[in-house]
């Protein structure tokens, strides 16, 4: 970049990082090109298809003229659903005026910081936390605080750290449950431990990603908005493309106290509008439909989790917890650091991550985007056939280093 094009574009966006998931997604594209076979374990994104009856729905839907504009926080039928979805399966009162669809839990997430954060104001992030929490509030003038729990403690950080790192200036706590980035799943008596560290601080709001709620391998998902002490300050986050496979359908969803509901409406409707019509007529279909597709893929996950695991035991110097959701594993690799192949000396989880591409031409990402640079994650989103192809790559070359 030039001085003169540095000029032209804003400071905003000059401060602000690329996705690292985006960005080795796109150096395996690049890498493709030139003839070399990679495997990509880099980006969030289920390898299966979407349910047909959820397609049937959008194709009905186009077919009976579902191609216009929606209102903005979303159609009303979806709003219903996703109010009956709430109270179905978390045990939120969300009414539909309390709910805003998105083009995406992306900007659910954008909507809500440009909603309730001035320039100084704190959010409170748990850590490890998904890379665009971090850069979204940025953008949006607040400071992200991180609250950081290692793999010896599943990456969960005590009700203690969250409570201590709240102050004057906090303006809510963020975290997600399942997590991405770890696969670490939040309990009920975890949550209401949480919750009772956060209650009495009356100004502070929850923010909760629940989009990996379908993929949770403990047979009970939990939503802190659940807990009377703190349900009217909590903002429940969720989304399409993760259960249902849908991530190109650009569809999310939040419910929220309804005074920000109605803020983050605003601001929608002044960037993007409503999300697609006849996506979101799918979408209903999907909350109200067969569950059984999303229930399979559940379970190949979780094959493919045990997989992974057994054969990352395998190598030395890898230590990983025990994910219970999502389809991530984020192993520690501390131990490779400082080690060399001769030629390549591996200084932190970058190096670590560059290596395993440009070595055997494995895609992961480094933890150093998630707050955590001693790991990386690797997404298990994959067919079993790549998964045991990639980690047998990554054990021969991790072998030479020294």
């Amino acid at each position: 970049m030039t001085a003169t094009t540095q000029n032209i574009l804003s400071q905003r966006v000059q401060n602000l990082a690329e996705s690292e998931t985006l960005k080795m997604a796109r150096m395996a594209r690049e890498l493709k090109a030139l003839g070399h076979d990679v495997i990509s374990l880099s980006l969030g994104e289920p390898d299966f298809d979407t349910p047909d009856h959820i397609k049937d729905a959008a194709y009905q839907a186009l077919k009976d003229g579902y191609t216009k504009y929606t209102p903005v926080a979303g159609l009303p039928e979806l709003t219903k659903a996703i109010s009956e979805k709430f109270r179905r399966d978390n045990q939120l009162e969300y009414r539909p005026e309390q709910i805003v669809v998105s083009n995406g839990a992306k900007q659910t997430v954008y909507n809500l910081c440009q909603a309730l954060l001035d320039p100084g104001d704190e959010v409170v992030v748990l850590a490890p936390y998904w890379v665009s929490y971090w850069e979204i509030v940025k953008l949006s003038g607040g400071i992200p605080v991180p609250v950081y729990a290692g793999v010896d403690r599943d990456f969960k950080p005590s009700p203690n750290q969250v409570a201590t790192a709240i102050t004057e200036r906090t303006k809510f706590v963020l975290f997600s449950s399942p997590c991405n980035p770890t696969g670490s799943v939040f309990d009920r008596d975890e949550l209401e431990a949480y919750a009772n560290a956060i209650a009495p601080h009356q100004h502070v709001l929850i923010v909760s990603d629940e989009i990996y709620e379908y993929i949770n391998f403990t047979h009970e998902h939990v939503s802190i908005g659940s807990f009377p002490q703190v349900k009217d300050r909590t903002i429940t986050i969720n989304g399409f493309a993760k259960g249902f496979a849908m991530t190109g359908w650009r569809l999310g969803y939040m419910g929220a106290p309804k005074y920000i509901a109605d803020a983050c409406s605003k601001i929608q409707g002044q960037v993007t509008s409503g999300a697609s019509s006849f996506g979101q007529k799918a979408g209903a279909v999907a909350l109200m439909g067969d569950l059984g597709p999303t229930e399979t893929m559940r379970e190949a996950f979780r094959e493919r989790r045990d997989i992974v695991l057994s054969m990352l035991e395998e190598i030395p110097g890898i230590k990983a917890n025990h994910p219970d959701g999502a389809f991530y594993v984020f192993p520690d690799i501390s131990a490779y650091f400082g080690k060399s192949d001769g030629h390549t000396t591996i200084h932190n989880a970058d190096d670590f991550c560059d290596y395993v591409m440009s070595q055997a031409y494995v895609g992961l990402v480094s933890g150093s985007a998630f707050g955590d640079p001693n790991c990386f994650r690797l997404s298990y989103a994959a067919s079993e056939e790549q998964l045991r192809e990639a980690i047998r790559r990554m054990k021969d070359v991790l072998g030479r280093l020294k």
